[in-house]
């Protein structure tokens, strides 16, 4: 990466200094007069100086040449307007002031900018072009392909395949469901037909591989064009990233997916405003709790993609910090990365460790989760997601953090289980701060997170590998549910967007019934569900709902906010700190003395307060 910038910055430099020299050959009809050649040295180093720094603030070295766009032409055009103002500046001020713009031909400047435009403009898109008009590269050797989807995300992948150097495969063409898009061609490739078309083109062509290039929220059109490959003898089907997991990525061969799970289920993706996040973490300090854990892991590795000034994991797990640390450090070898070994539940390491780091923003995902776990262990599920809450955010709030966001769950909406009694009271905890402190605190609250540890998706597939059965509580039991990197870049939006005192929560879409998941699950694996795999009804468990609101209709109605798929709870806190605080020192007190019943029953009351 470095050495492409070098080579980016080298090309400016020359291109600039060929710009403003030819400006003086049109003006001056192919020649320089003598009374600019001891000057023009000065020019060429002004001009070329102001071009830099300008192409460098419009972040025009952080991308490839392959995909340049409208959107790096309008930087570009930006940089360039910039720089063309403020040389016509110098050399206005200049003429009165300095020997050094005595005389200086004001034409000079629009010709300068003109061609600038022309030469850098045109090296940055000279790659696209050269792809654009040679598409046969991909087209002619190599195992065969066939593209599923001829909307965007096939146009773009199509475009990022013949834009690389794999010669290893050949797209023989496109299948999509759109009346419309049948009989054309993208990029010289033709739409060959329908999905149910499949067979016959895999039949011709003797496709080894079929590439998804859908909405993610195509359901039918994704698990059709799953089924029909697979009947038709494909074994190798895989499918375009989303944007979230592609954050920090140039769409390639290699970063394609394997068809999971997520991608059967279906789920309308959200635009995150990755602009507002990228101001929000960049440059800053930022402390992650939980470091660890699904979220935590897949929100430290969205952190380092927008460029903190520090980036400090903590967890208890040691093996958990020393695998992310080692991951991290690979992703971003010169990232200023620190791990920290210290529970939530120690209020002197963390306030410690807050001190002595002084992050900017707090993330504090470290929380127990299991529902039917906490209920047999509720002082755990208080000593952590409470007690360990309040320790990070007092101190927080000590050691004047800026913005500290909670992580928090739909199970604390109307909670009737341990674990999301103590989740409501965590936000009842930040609400509280928020009111009397300055540190900024919010929290964010979704469903389930696919494919997270512990969770459903796991327990499936381990059930599925030993042979069955698949165990489901309930047939008609409900969940939300979104992808991982989902999830962590709403909860960094979260804290972008958030004044203080808000509970942002995710409108998930539709739930999915877990039964369901499970039969899906058992066809992705090759089987048959309840003839190769059997389905088990095991009974709902303590602590367990058939479905879970992540918000109310009144919330819905009047928590809509100006981001899409985002609301603000509107739930208000009864309690001052102060009295928070004093409740739950004497629920420490009882923590391991008091019967659970009686914690359960302390947790009650505290809620209705």
């Amino acid at each position: 990466m470095r050495k492409k910038i070098l080579i980016f910055t080298v090309a400016d430099a020359i291109l600039s200094a060929l710009a403003l020299i030819a400006a003086f050959l049109l003006r001056f009809e192919a020649t320089v007069p003598p009374e600019y050649y001891d000057r023009l040295l000065y020019y060429i180093l002004i001009f070329v100086a102001l071009n830099l720094v300008f192409l460098r603030a419009e972040r025009l070295y952080s991308f490839t040449w392959s995909f340049v766009s409208l959107t790096e032409l309008t930087r570009l055009f930006r940089a360039l307007t910039y720089t063309a103002v403020t040389f016509a500046l110098l050399v206005f001020i200049g003429q009165g002031t300095f020997n050094l713009f005595s005389g200086f031909p004001r034409s000079i400047v629009p010709l300068s900018y003109i061609l600038s435009f022309v030469l850098i403009g045109g090296l940055r898109i000279s790659k696209r072009i050269w792809f654009q008009i040679t598409p046969e590269k991909t087209a002619s050797t190599g195992e065969p392909i066939l593209i599923v989807g001829a909307g965007k995300p096939g146009e773009h992948l199509i475009r990022s395949l013949q834009a690389g150097t794999n010669d290893n495969y050949r797209i023989v063409g496109l299948v999509d469901e759109r009346p419309a898009n049948q009989g054309i061609s993208i990029h010289g490739l033709p739409v060959r037909g329908y999905i149910k078309d499949i067979p016959g083109i895999v039949n011709a062509e003797d496709i080894k591989q079929v590439i998804i290039a859908l909405e993610r929220h195509e359901t039918d059109a994704i698990q059709n064009a799953v089924n029909i490959a697979r009947e038709a003898g494909v074994a190798n089907i895989k499918i375009i990233p989303e944007f979230s997991e592609l954050l920090g990525q140039t769409l390639s061969f290699r970063n394609l997916k394997e068809i999971s799970i997520e991608d059967l289920l279906g789920r309308e993706s959200t635009n995150i405003e990755t602009e507002k996040i990228n101001e929000f973490i960049r440059n800053r300090t930022v402390l992650v709790t939980g470091a660890a854990g699904s979220i935590g892991s897949e929100l430290s590795r969205q952190i380092l993609q927008f460029s903190p000034s520090k980036l400090i994991i903590l967890d208890i797990d040691e093996s958990g910090i020393f695998n992310l640390e080692h991951e991290l450090k690979r992703l971003r070898p010169r990232a200023n990365l620190k791990a920290v070994i210290a529970s939530v539940t120690d209020r002197v390491k963390i306030a410690a460790v807050i001190g002595k780091h002084k992050p900017e923003i707090i993330f504090h995902a470290a929380a127990y989760k299991h529902v039917p776990l906490m209920e047999n262990h509720p002082e755990e599920a208080i000593k952590v997601n409470v007690l360990g809450t309040l320790n990070t955010a007092r101190a927080a709030a000590e050691y004047g953090v800026k913005k500290f966001v909670l992580v928090s769950t739909d199970k604390a909406v109307r909670p009737v289980s341990v674990m999301g009694k103590t989740k409501r009271i965590a936000e009842m905890v930040v609400k509280s701060l928020n009111n009397e402190t300055e540190t900024n605190f919010v929290a964010v609250r979704f469903g389930n997170v696919l494919g997270s540890r512990g969770s459903v998706i796991p327990l499936f597939q381990e059930q599925i590998r030993r042979g069955g059965p698949v165990t489901v509580t309930h047939p008609d039991m409900v969940r939300y549910f979104m992808t991982t990197p989902e999830a962590s870049l709403l909860v960094m939006e979260a804290g972008a967007i958030g004044q203080g005192g808000e509970i942002f929560i995710l409108d998930m879409g539709k739930p999915v019934k877990i039964i369901d998941l499970a039969r899906e699950l058992i066809r992705l694996s090759g089987y048959t569900p309840d003839v190769h795999i059997p389905i088990t009804i095991t009974g709902i468990r303590p602590g367990e709902n058939l479905f879970e609101d992540i918000l109310t209709e009144e919330e819905k109605q009047s928590g809509a906010t100006k981001w899409e798929k985002i609301y603000v709870s509107r739930t208000e806190n009864n309690l001052q700190l102060s009295e928070i605080i004093n409740h739950l020192s004497e629920l420490e007190e009882k923590l391991f003395t008091a019967p659970e019943e009686e914690l359960r029953n302390f947790l009650d009351r505290l809620i209705a307060r």
